[in-house]
């Protein structure tokens, strides 16, 4: 058991609480989500509630649906039956950018950063919900605009150097090796003041020593900036030690749900990485 499950509490709803959370609206609060692309269902029944300062896990096989999970949590897809609260506020209908004003961001599978822009500038294109500056303003180059990009200037670098990215503030962005641009996209999404982060495969293509300090910084951004942490990832070292709660899809469906050592050691869930031996099939036949 890593130390950040010690302080788990189950309630009965099959959910995990951290004791600081107790009490607290769920920042992600979804019921019976489900998604059909033609006669095809890709997530059925999918429930899960994430409170204000949680770091949870969503795993399983590749083609389980995990993805497709996060496109419909950021209006990216918009659900077949089901809902989304964020902050206790239905996102149905919603486009992504009031998805993400209402405080859910994400970062991608496939890095999507701007890669001809600036590390600081890539960062400052993650303040839209906060830059107080009017079209006029910014067109005018009237003091307001001024004051806006000085505060811009000054809150991206302190997230770069959170990140330790600092030195690299003046790069283009897609200059920067892979590692790095994977930190820059958590920057980003931090830039936008969110309540809960979801990580899409945030450890892909890092190597050992990378991973490892990323660990720490999930950890941090948790407890320095008090928001929940949503992750898919494959790497099953990262997964068991920085997350609190754990759930496990297959085929668009919930088949575990547990803190990593309930799930780490559970049947279903062994069956759907490795499938059954021979001899279990022919015993159940």
């Amino acid at each position: 058991m890593n130390e950040y499950s010690k302080k788990i509490l189950k309630v009965p709803t099959v959910t995990f609480v951290r004791e600081q959370d107790q009490g607290k609206q769920p920042v992600l609060d979804v019921r019976n989500l489900g998604i059909d692309f033609g006669g095809l269902t890709a997530v059925d029944g999918f429930n899960i509630t994430i409170g204000p300062t949680e770091i949870s896990g969503l795993i399983g096989p590749n083609g389980a649906g995990k993805t497709t999970i996060f496109n419909l949590l950021t209006g990216v897809y918009q659900p077949t039956r089901g809902s989304v609260l964020v902050n206790g506020i239905d996102i149905k209908g919603m486009p992504v950018h009031k998805v993400n004003k209402l405080g859910i961001a994400r970062t991608f599978q496939n890095i999507r950063l701007f890669t001809d822009m600036s590390v600081l500038d890539n960062v400052k294109v993650g303040m839209h919900n906060d830059i107080k500056c009017s079209f006029f303003e910014s067109v005018l180059h009237l003091p307001g605009y001024y004051k806006a990009e000085k505060r811009a200037n000054q809150k991206a670098m302190e997230l770069l150097d959170f990140m330790g990215l600092a030195e690299f503030a003046d790069t283009k962005a897609g200059s920067l090796p892979y590692g790095v641009q994977r930190r820059l996209e958590i920057v980003r999404a931090l830039a936008t003041n969110p309540s809960v982060i979801l990580l899409d495969e945030p450890a892909a293509g890092m190597n050992p020593s990378e991973t490892t300090e990323l660990m720490h910084q999930i950890r941090r951004i948790r407890d320095t900036f008090h928001v929940a942490i949503f992750l898919i990832e494959h790497d099953m070292n990262l997964v068991m030690n920085v997350c609190e709660a754990i759930a496990v899809v297959n085929y668009g469906r919930i088949i575990a749900k547990g803190t990593p050592d309930e799930i780490r050691t559970n049947p279903a869930v062994i069956e759907a990485y490795l499938g059954k031996e021979e001899g279990d099939a022919n015993a159940e036949g």
